[in-house]
């Protein structure tokens, strides 16, 4: 799997894309409707298409026994973990290594080629396989076995100093985070991804930092997990910027000056949860960006028996169904205390773009939205202003005025020319080129104006909101040339002004805007395949999204970028999860998702394509955006935090039944109503809830689908309300073939 990224740093190259890619995910054979194929997914800092695919020399075996998470005798109660210690626990730990000692012998006997490279008891019982010419078949008959499968190569989903001001950071905000210096105190967070440099303040303990240390009092722990580590001297580092950035949107202390290519950043940054504790689980040691199934579960294993309380995977591949071994492995930790947050991937627009692990059922998945702020140099024609984003690419160093030239042919919007092919040498010669975005890197189409003689280059962006920091794509032969992104929203204006002399100044600054809550074009979207469950379950802010990246990459540490990708919105989600168990250790990890996905704010998101019209669908948006506050003041718990029914054939006339549970979590009545759209009748059976503190109470809800009904996606909203008014609400949703 990739980390799901999408954004560049501010004045330095990058060195690895990280976004998620389209890889095939880890899964046993399913059966059901055939699912989509994997969505082509891009890196949005780079537009690079990214690669990924199935490890065919390795594979997963599932054994027979369930793993301590789901095991009756193992589990652990509601709100706790499970205890190491304890004799069952140790008993029952034996067995299970004892099954697959039994299948390590049959291996030797019957496939002496394979090695066994991994062994999991927590979320799976399991191991890893060398397969070294071994058959699949061969494996699925030995005794005890489940399921085999190839595994999957997963990619991260993301790019996929100044004073510190009172103003609070513009992503927290956007989430009703209240920027409390003490939210997610004691709580421990495992980011697994590329490391994190625990030398940035962002995760400074008060204390000078040794040289050569990963872990202080703020980052805990410090672990790598690569199959082919001890021949390559792999470390926890953070050789790579994704993981870093990823742990500052969670946990950055409270207040942290920044400043990014030169210019000083208005207000301290600082995390959704800025006193939790952080667990370094790198899985892309090096430069290393494809991680096998064994790593990550190898990861989320360690992280569980550290004992800590939340995960953060901002990664992924492509989905391949219910049977998919890694989000079984998700939704088990779930069911065993700890919360873990997914970016639902880079692969949109388009439903059933969603990746895995985040089309785990159990799985705090996130979609991507944007936040009004970016680094940008002024660009002036006649008396009109227009601001455009650096990225990874040249600036210019003094004021530079020429020629405005828009490159026109039949690829891109509006016939502004993609610049994805080479264009004709000299037509560009001392000019300041617009070009579009969109169908190549921007490495690429940079590159191309350069060679016909661009002195400047604008990239235009293709969807609505703030220009974003465009990332170099990792290839040898960047572009030397100045080049920036301007917004889409004047493009309109730039192409008509071509011909005319324009300026482009040499100073940056920092540009706030009203460019808030626009959902990300790349962010993927459900219905999940084979079994139409609705993801990603909320949103979060994952466009220009500012925070810490290492030392390495800029010239004067400490470093900032701007990123964008789902592995931006993933860490707000896990932030979240901190804080509101830093509130109420005691709730449960599914009652932490539903307090976090059941009060996200509804009405708050606009498209892509025009930053006004709202968007419902929740195939998009899920709940909605989330609402830390809201989270933190839960009253009920609903479970699942979303419903489907399924597919139902549009001439069949049926009525389905599904359950849901409530808690109340802190007393009083509760009432339930119902609204939706289009033919599909969504009922509930009771319309008032009596409740304890703490009781739990079964609920039956039904969809009847007429016959002649349309094929398509049909939506409803469970709405509970308390003494107060409506206190949550949950997504139900049918498929009509």
């Amino acid at each position: 799997m990739r980390p799901h990224t999408t954004g560049a740093r501010l004045g330095v190259r990058t060195a690895l894309a990280l976004t998620t890619v389209a890889a095939v995910a880890l899964s046993a054979a399913a059966t059901g409707a055939v699912a989509a194929p994997a969505p082509t997914q891009t890196n949005p800092s780079t537009d690079a298409a990214q690669a990924g695919g199935v490890d065919a020399t390795s594979a997963i075996v599932q054994l027979r026994l369930d793993p301590l998470a789901t095991a009756a005798r193992t589990k652990p109660a509601p709100g706790k973990k499970i205890d190491f210690s304890s004799a069952t626990v140790r008993s029952y730990r034996a067995q299970l290594a004892a099954q697959r000692n039994d299948f390590k012998r049959w291996l030797k006997a019957h496939a002496p080629a394979a090695r066994v490279s991994g062994e999991y008891d927590v979320a799976l019982n399991a191991v890893a396989v060398r397969l070294n010419g071994t058959n699949l078949a061969a494996l699925r008959s030995a005794p005890g076995v489940v399921s085999v499968a190839p595994q999957a190569l997963y990619t991260p989903m993301a790019e996929a100093q100044g004073t510190t001001s009172t103003a609070l950071d513009p992503d927290l905000p956007l989430i009703n985070a209240g920027g409390v210096p003490g939210a997610g105190d004691g709580v421990k967070v495992a980011v697994i991804d590329t490391g994190i440099d625990v030398t940035h303040p962002c995760f400074s303990d008060g204390s000078p930092v040794p040289a050569g240390a990963l872990t202080n009092g703020k980052v805990i722990v410090a672990r790598m997990f690569n199959n082919k580590a001890p021949s390559r001297h792999y470390t926890p580092e953070a050789v790579q910027e994704h993981g870093t950035h990823v742990a500052g949107t969670i946990a950055c202390d409270y207040g942290t000056p920044a400043v990014v290519n030169g210019v000083a950043i208005p207000y301290g940054v600082s995390g959704v949860a800025p006193a939790a504790l952080l667990g370094n689980y790198n899985v892309f040691p090096g430069h290393v960006d494809n991680a096998r199934s064994e790593d990550i579960l190898n990861a989320l294993q360690a992280a569980y028996t550290d004992g800590m309380d939340v995960a953060n995977m901002s990664l992924g591949g492509g989905a391949q169904g219910i049977q998919d071994l890694l989000t079984i492995a998700v939704d088990n930790l779930d069911d065993a205390g700890m919360v873990v947050a997914v970016s639902a991937g880079n692969s949109g627009p388009g439903h059933y773009t969603v990746g895995s692990p985040g089309s785990a059922a159990k799985a705090l998945t996130a979609g991507a939205s944007s936040v009004g702020h970016f680094i940008g140099a002024p660009v002036t024609v006649g008396t009109n202003t227009y601001g455009a984003a650096s990225g990874d690419f040249e600036t210019v160093s003094v004021d530079t005025t020429a020629n405005l030239t828009a490159v026109l042919d039949s690829s891109g919007p509006g016939g502004l020319s993609m610049a994805c092919s080479s264009l004709q040498a000299g037509s560009l010669t001392g000019t300041i080129a617009v070009i579009s975005r969109g169908a190549c890197s921007f490495s690429t189409k940079i590159r191309n104006a350069q060679n016909a003689g661009a002195a400047v280059v604008l990239v235009a962006n293709n969807v609505a909101g703030d220009p974003v920091a465009m990332g170099a794509d990792g290839t040898a032969n960047q572009p030397t040339v100045p080049a920036y992104q301007v917004s889409m929203a004047d493009v309109g204006a730039l192409k008509a002004a071509s011909g005319q002399s324009a300026t482009v100044g040499k100073d940056l600054a920092y540009i706030n805007t009203d460019n808030d809550n626009i959902m990300a074009g790349f962010s993927s979207q459900g219905p999940t395949d084979r079994d139409w469950r609705v993801k990603p379950d909320l949103v979060a802010p994952g466009v220009n999204v500012l925070s810490a990246i290492p030392a390495s990459f800029c010239d004067t540490p400490p470093c900032w970028a701007f990123f964008q990708g789902t592995s931006m919105s993933s860490p707000h989600l896990a932030g979240a999860a901190a804080v509101v168990l830093g509130e109420h250790p005691g709730w449960s990890a599914p009652q932490v998702r539903s307090a976090i996905v059941n009060t996200a704010q509804e009405d708050k998101l606009t498209s892509f394509k025009d930053g006004t019209t709202k968007v419902t669908d929740p195939d998009i948006i899920g709940a909605g955006l989330a609402d830390v506050g809201a989270a933190e003041k839960a009253q009920v718990a609903i479970g699942p935090v979303s419903t489907t029914f399924g597919s139902v054939p549009g001439g069949s006339g049926q009525t389905r039944t599904a359950m849901v549970t409530l808690t109340n979590l802190t007393g009083g009545p509760l009432s339930l109503t119902l609204s939706q759209t289009g033919d599909a009748m969504f009922s509930v059976p009771t319309s008032s809830v009596a409740l304890t503190t703490g009781e739990t109470k079964t609920v039956q809800l039904s969809v009847t689908v007429p016959k002649g009904t349309v094929a398509g996606d049909y939506e409803g909203m469970l709405r509970v309300s308390g003494q107060t008014g409506e206190i949550a609400h949950s997504v139900l949703y049918v498929h009509v073939s």
